[in-house]
C-alpha cells in the first residue's frame, strides 16, 4: 500500500511539473512595467526625478501640464510629478503592510479552518463573520482612531479589515485540496497533518495566495488612498496620493490636473495589480 501511495503522489507531482503555462500577454507586460515603476518610485525616487517635492515656487503656481512641468504645478507652485513620485513610498508601504497582515492573518485562519475543520472551522468562521459585520472603512477608521495616524497605522488598519476576505478564499481552496486524491493518499499512509500540509497542501496553495495578495494589494492601495483623502495619512506637506486628490478639489474647475492626475495614477496601479492577479490565476489554471 505504501508503494501505491508513493506512486499516486509522485504521479501528481510529475503532472504538476509538466503542466504548460500561459504565454505572457501585452497587458501582463504593461502591468508588470507599471508595478516595477511603482517599486522604483517607492524605493529610489531620485532615479525618476530630482526635484524637491515640497519646494514651493509661487511664481509658477497652478501651471497646466507642459514641457517644464509634465504634470503641472499646484497652488503653491510645487511640481506635481515629483510629489506623485515621492508620495509613492508612503502609499506603497502602507499597502504592503496591509497585504502582509491580511494574507498572513487570513491565510492562517483559512488554512486551519479548511484543513482541520470541526470546532476550529466554526471558530475561524465566527471571527470572519465578526470582521465582515463591520464595514471595512469604519473598521479601518476605528483602528486608526485607536492607534493614531501615519503610514504604519494606515497599513495595520487596512490589513485588519482585509483579513476576512482572504480567510474565506484560502479556506475554500484548502477544503478543495484536502479532498484531493494525493492529499487523501498521504493522509491514509499515516503521515502527520503537519507533514501533509507542508508537503502537499501549501505548495498547491501558494498560487491562490499569490493571486489573493495581488487583489488585496489593489484594494489596499484604494483603501489607503481613501483614508489619506479623509485626512488619516501623513501630515502635510508630505505628499501622499489620496491627500493630493483631496487638496486639488478646491481647484477642480481651474486646475483639473491636481485631482485628475493623482486619481489616474491610483487607478492605473490598481488595474495593474488586478491584471497581475488574473495572470497568476491563468498560469495556475493552465
Amino acid at each position: 500500500m505504501t508503494n501505491s501511495v508513493g506512486e499516486r503522489v509522485s504521479t501528481h507531482q510529475r503532472f504538476s511539473v509538466r503542466t504548460p503555462r500561459a504565454r505572457p500577454s501585452a497587458a501582463n507586460l504593461i502591468s508588470s512595467v507599471v508595478l516595477v515603476l511603482v517599486l522604483i518610485a517607492a524605493t529610489v525616487p531620485g532615479l525618476l526625478t530630482r526635484i524637491d517635492p515640497v519646494a514651493a515656487s509661487p511664481s509658477h503656481r497652478l501651471q497646466a501640464p507642459g514641457f517644464s512641468h509634465p504634470f503641472g504645478t499646484d497652488q503653491l507652485g510645487r511640481d506635481v510629478l515629483p510629489r506623485i513620485v515621492h508620495g509613492t513610498g508612503a502609499s506603497l508601504a502602507a499597502a504592503l503592510i496591509a497585504v502582509a497582515i491580511a494574507v498572513i492573518g487570513g491565510g492562517v485562519i483559512g488554512l486551519l479552518a479548511g484543513y482541520v475543520g470541526g470546532w476550529t472551522d466554526r471558530l475561524g468562521m465566527r471571527i470572519v463573520d465578526v470582521l465582515l459585520a463591520v464595514p471595512s472603512l469604519l473598521l479601518s477608521m476605528t483602528v486608526i482612531a485607536a492607534t493614531g495616524g501615519g503610514t504604519i497605522e494606515l497599513g495595520v488598519a487596512v490589513g485588519i479589515a482585509g483579513i476576512a476576505a482572504v480567510a474565506r478564499v484560502i479556506r475554500s481552496r484548502t477544503m478543495q485540496l484536502r479532498s484531493a486524491p494525493f492529499v487523501e493518499a498521504a493522509t491514509v499512509s499515516g503521515w502527520r497533518r503537519t507533514v501533509v500540509v507542508g508537503r502537499h497542501v501549501l505548495p498547491h496553495l501558494w498560487p491562490t495566495a499569490a493571486a489573493v495578495a495581488s487583489v488585496e494589494f489593489g484594494q489596499a492601495v484604494l483603501a489607503v488612498a481613501g483614508l489619506s483623502f479623509l485626512g488619516f495619512g501623513r501630515p502635510p506637506p508630505a505628499p501622499e496620493w489620496g491627500a493630493m486628490v483631496a487638496d486639488g478639489r478646491a481647484y477642480l474647475a481651474s486646475a483639473w490636473w491636481l485631482t485628475v492626475i493623482p486619481a489616474v495614477v491610483i487607478t492605473v496601479v490598481v488595474l495593474a495589480a488586478y491584471r497581475l492577479s488574473r495572470a497568476i490565476e491563468g498560469t495556475h489554471d493552465a
